[in-house]
């Protein structure tokens, strides 16, 4: 099973409004499947081009590794070399910082990513979690 079209552009839609709501800056939101390949992406008015590597690479990690942005930046502050290591191996994709959030269904299966960047890393996951919680999606953090 794996993320829809629709969840992906509700939970783009509802990070943009989180986004919007809390003054952020103008964000950029990917949605990745559980295999890593996008299902949508937008980036706001404003946002710079570049912000879709950044929340790709947010996204990306958190699939690839199984682990949310939050837990990497920690698994990085406590074994630097693993994480630039698995960071090699998956060809430099990861940006492990909050704003990469796991995305599952209701029974806990693994269903894809969501990745945020704009704002703050902090304020990036909030957005994030704002669009799961509206897709109706469980959100890992």
């Amino acid at each position: 099973m794996s993320v829809t079209l629709n969840k992906a552009k509700r939970i783009i839609s509802k990070a943009f409004d989180a986004g919007k709501t809390n003054d952020m800056k103008p964000l950029a939101c990917v949605v990745l499947d559980a295999g890593g390949h996008v299902v949508a992406f937008e980036r706001q008015d404003g946002a710079s081009v570049g912000r879709f590597g950044i929340a790709h690479g947010k996204a990306y990690g958190a699939v690839m590794m199984g682990m949310a942005g939050r837990a990497q930046m920690a698994r990085a502050e406590a074994q630097a070399y693993f994480i630039a290591a698995a960071n090699g191996v998956f060809g430099g994709q990861m940006v492990p910082v909050p704003g990469g959030v796991l995305l599952r269904d209701s029974r806990g299966r693994l269903i894809g990513a969501v990745g945020v960047s704009g704002d703050t890393s902090d304020n990036d996951e909030a957005a994030a979690l704002a669009g799961i919680e509206a897709a109706g999606l469980v959100a890992e953090a």
